[in-house]
């Protein structure tokens, strides 16, 4: 895709969020050749949308630029002519995240975020689908040549689906480059200094290779990392976390780098490292979360997201960030502004993406799998790199999750209930702690509890045929 206009068209779809969007913001205008760009802001809630956007326009102001900065309700009015549509919002809020986490936890499954795969991965994307079909039948018609960035969770399901009816999607994340910083860090050497390649699928990709120069860092990863995070050892002077992983952390912290007993393990026992914190990690595989004995030994001080987002007080964010983005305008660590610079540039820029998996892309994965890879950006769009084989043990793992999000996008697309049954029974965590008849009770209960917010098709009085029929 070659932007065509002076003036690219950016549309942020859930602009009203009170942290992530307006940094976003911050993003976009902080390279020249995005400051003449058209902002098209839009949210369902008036009053949050209001507020971002009023920011947005004080910074520009601030700062001179002559951005164009608009804000609506209608989702058809913001993605008409757009050249780039970004995808930030969740269904359902707080109150829907609470059934998520609430109801597996009363039938033992355990979930620090459930965001990704398990049962509040799986309904999290499963509430959203209404929306994303309404966003691709009017883009479809207004911007179908718009380059579609989603920033949503679950990201493999969200990005699949969206590329499945038509946008053309990557999806983004931050875990390879807060991963890496982290590692860096740890290691004491300079970021700049570092060179890596990483691969998998979101939340669970892999650091292939981690360099100085010419200086493999495996081995000093192995080794300071098996010292520092002993099964069963909480670590002391950790940076607080506050659930905003938007930009580089200065330490480590109770989020990553603090508590990393499960990545530890994961690597010593598979070989690499994982690219999402130890809290995500214990999630998505059946050995760190058996009982709550395990979970202290592996996880020493507790992170909750959940409970994180219920307590949050966004009342100072924007104000907050508007104030630090006027004294110090630069980009973080986010890979969105740099996708649409590149675009419209052609200057080109390397940076990981959620992205349909192809042949030769990783080539011992499903090719209906959505991948994390490199990718090369320019004036031609996002253009994912052949990785090739992973190791073996590490395609075996993300395959284990990537069975989990296959399933949910077939629900999606097809409407059958029984293939959500599936996806949850196939969560590696859930199963290693549930029986069958344990996990469909629990699959019906929340199907019940977001039964307002799911597919026409997917909602309890639409049971459709039996499984293998």
């Amino acid at each position: 895709m070659v932007m065509t206009t002076a003036q690219p068209k950016i549309a942020i779809i859930g602009a009203g969020g009170f942290v992530f969007p307006f940094r976003l913001i911050g993003d976009l205008v902080s390279f020249p050749a995005l400051r003449s760009a058209r902002l098209t802001l839009m949210d369902i809630d008036a009053d949050r949308l209001a507020r971002v956007a009023g920011a947005a326009r004080e910074l520009v102001d601030h700062h001179g630029f002559d951005t164009t900065v608009e804000e609506t309700t209608d989702r058809r009015q913001a993605l008409a002519g757009a050249d780039v549509v970004i995808i930030t919002f969740q269904v359902g809020g707080v109150d829907s995240y609470r059934h998520d986490v609430e109801i597996p936890r009363r039938y033992g499954v355990d979930q620090t975020v459930g965001d990704t795969v398990g049962p509040g991965g799986v309904f999290r994307f499963l509430r959203s689908v209404p929306a994303y079909e309404a966003i691709a039948a009017d883009a479809r018609e207004v911007c179908p040549d718009a380059q579609f960035i989603n920033y949503a969770n679950p990201m493999a399901m969200a990005t699949a689906f969206l590329n499945a009816r038509g946008l053309r999607t990557v999806g983004l994340c931050h875990s390879v480059q807060g991963t890496t910083r982290m590692l860096a860090r740890t290691l004491g050497v300079p970021y700049e200094e570092v060179s890596y390649r990483c691969a998998g699928i979101n939340h669970q990709a892999w650091v292939l290779e981690f360099r100085r120069g010419g200086e493999d860092l495996y081995p000093r990863l192995r080794e300071t990392m098996r010292a520092r995070h002993l099964r069963g050892r909480a670590a002391d002077g950790l940076v607080e976390d506050d659930g905003d992983h938007s930009e580089a952390a200065e330490g480590a912290s109770t989020y990553e780098g603090g508590n990393e007993q499960v990545r530890t393990t994961i690597m010593d026992r598979f070989g690499f490292f994982q690219t999402e914190s130890s809290h995500h990690a214990s999630e998505y595989l059946p050995y760190f979360r058996k009982t709550p004995e395990v979970v202290t030994e592996y996880i020493p001080e507790r992170w909750d997201y959940y409970e994180i987002c219920a307590n949050h007080d966004e009342s100072g964010d924007v104000e907050s960030q508007l104030e630090k983005l006027k004294e110090r305008l630069a980009p973080s660590v986010e890979y969105g502004a740099s996708i649409v610079n590149a675009m419209v540039t052609g200057v080109p820029t390397v940076v990981y993406g959620n992205v349909p998996n192809g042949p030769g892309i990783i080539s011992n994965l499903p090719e209906d799998a959505c991948v994390e890879v490199p990718c090369l950006v320019d004036a031609g769009g996002v253009q994912p790199t052949a990785v090739g084989d992973l190791p073996a043990q590490l395609a075996a793992l993300n395959r284990t999750n990537i069975g989990v999000q296959t399933l949910a996008v077939q629900a999606a697309l097809t409407g059958r209930r029984e293939n959500v049954h599936h996806a949850v029974a196939l969560d590696p965590l859930t199963g290693a702690l549930l029986t069958l008849e344990q996990i469909r009770d629990m699959t019906d209960e929340l199907f019940d509890a977001h039964a307002a917010l799911l597919p026409e098709s997917l909602r309890p009085e639409q049971e459709l045929t039996p499984s293998g029929v």
